[in-house]
Parts: C-alpha cells; structure tokens; sequence
C-alpha cells in the first residue's frame, strides 16, 4: 500500500488502495441501512452482486457503483 504525506503530518491511503470489495456491514453503512436489509436484497436478488468468500459475502466496489448508477437512473425516469 503506498503512502503519502497527510496535510495534518501523518500518511494516508493513495486513492488506488481503496478497498475493491466492501463487506455486508460496509454496503449497509454505504446506503445507511441495516446489515439485516442487505442480507434480505440479496436473499430476493436485489442490488449489486455479492460474491461468498468462506462465511462473507463481498461486493464489489464496480458492482456497487453500478447499482447506484442503476438506481439513480430509474429515479430519473420516475
């Protein structure tokens, strides 16, 4: 992970190291809901992909950018 110099004198992250996939906890804090309602669209089929890694399910951040771009599109239209 490189680092660069933080304004406030510490490192951060290089934007590239952002994390790829997010977890169920992180999508739920993403669209500020309950873990409990991401588990329930996955179990129905709704919102972006998850892929089940051992005991997680992991979204992709491309697949969750798309189901915002998808949701906000049919907004949109409504």
């Amino acid at each position: 992970m490189s680092q660069r110099p933080s304004p406030r004198g510490g490192t951060e992250a290089h934007p590239r190291d952002r994390p790829e996939y997010l977890v169920t906890e992180e999508l739920a804090a993403r669209f500020r809901t309950a873990d409990s309602t991401i588990r329930y669209w996955r179990m129905i089929g709704y919102g972006p992909r998850g892929v089940k890694v051992g005991r997680r399910v992991l979204y992709s951040l491309a697949e969750v950018e798309k189901f915002e771009a998808e949701l906000a599109a049919s907004s949109e239209t409504a």
